[in-house]
């Protein structure tokens, strides 16, 4: 059994780049993944901009980076314009992957019109899936996609449609828990369908009905149960990374496409790096029920 390593969306400690990095370090860690830092979105961030106001930072800090919290695919199947500006944003999200020794872009498969049938989009979804795929090939790049809610992969059964379709080793999943429980889906049922194309997991937790964000371990994730599975029977290891959502965080409204307050239902903690903290407290917990190590 292998050591996996730990890393999170650090911008819901806060949205000063300074304090994310501070809090990462003292808790131990060794890796964030990039989703925004002060009022700009990692999108909003050239290669050159990255490379001068970020990465001296991470470097002086010794923190790496584990993936690029990207908004990619994360607009409307429809939005002709919007999917041409992403072709361009993913092409620049590639070059500081190469800068920094990145692996994994984070990505989505196209909000699908409300009220509509996401199986009727099968074919245009998987056109432009593959638009992306044929950047990060060039680039040497894995896409991992992440079951979010209202996407056309929202579920496990589309999930693997994307998978059987896009034959790429650029192409993989992230698996999430908690989007899961919130369309509705069996967390344990869908790792049963998706495990062989899961390379990266991120850490969020929520309960059936509410569908509210909770502590890690103590929703309907059955975090623990995929977690062992994953990482004793199946010897996973990639990255855990934390995405607590236990606490309505700065850049959570340009992430979000519904108001907040359904996402996140009331504070859990005092302020980000507390929920940060509970979050980590709670995967580590975790990993010492199922004898697993972490760095």
């Amino acid at each position: 059994m292998g050591s996996v390593r730990i890393s999170g969306f650090a911008d819901e400690i806060s949205s000063d780049f300074d304090k994310q990095l501070d809090v990462v370090k003292k808790l131990g860690m060794s890796y964030i993944c990039l989703r925004s830092a002060g009022t700009k979105g990692v999108a909003d961030y050239s290669p050159a901009d990255f490379a001068d106001e970020l990465w001296p930072k991470m470097q002086a800090a010794g923190i790496g980076l584990s993936s690029i919290g990207s908004p990619i695919g994360k607009v409307g199947i429809n939005d002709e314009e919007g999917f041409q500006k992403q072709l361009v944003s993913l092409e620049s999200l590639c070059q500081i992957c190469e800068m920094t020794g990145c692996r994994y872009i984070r990505v989505f498969s196209f909000f699908i019109p409300e009220g509509e049938d996401p199986d009727a989009y099968y074919d245009k979804v998987i056109e432009k899936v593959k638009r992306f795929v044929e950047i990060a090939e060039c680039h040497d790049v894995i896409l991992i996609h992440e079951n979010e809610k209202d996407i056309f992969g929202d579920i496990a059964r589309r999930c693997q449609e994307l998978f059987d379709a896009i034959k790429s080793d650029h192409f993989k999943a992230a698996f999430d828990f908690a989007n899961f429980v919130q369309v509705g889906q069996d967390p344990v049922a869908a790792w049963d369908l998706l495990h062989e194309h899961v390379v990266y997991i991120h850490i969020k937790d929520a309960v059936h009905g509410s569908n509210e964000n909770v502590v890690a371990g103590t929703g309907d994730g059955h975090i623990e149960e995929i977690l062992k599975r994953a990482i004793v029977d199946e010897d996973y290891e990639g990255f855990l990374t934390l995405e607590p959502h236990l606490v309505i965080f700065d850049s959570l409204k340009m992430l979000e496409t519904k108001d907040v307050s359904d996402i996140i239902r009331g504070d859990k903690a005092k302020d980000g790096e507390e929920g940060y903290t509970m979050q980590y407290n709670a995967l580590m917990e975790i990993l010492g029920h199922i004898g697993a190590t972490a760095s």
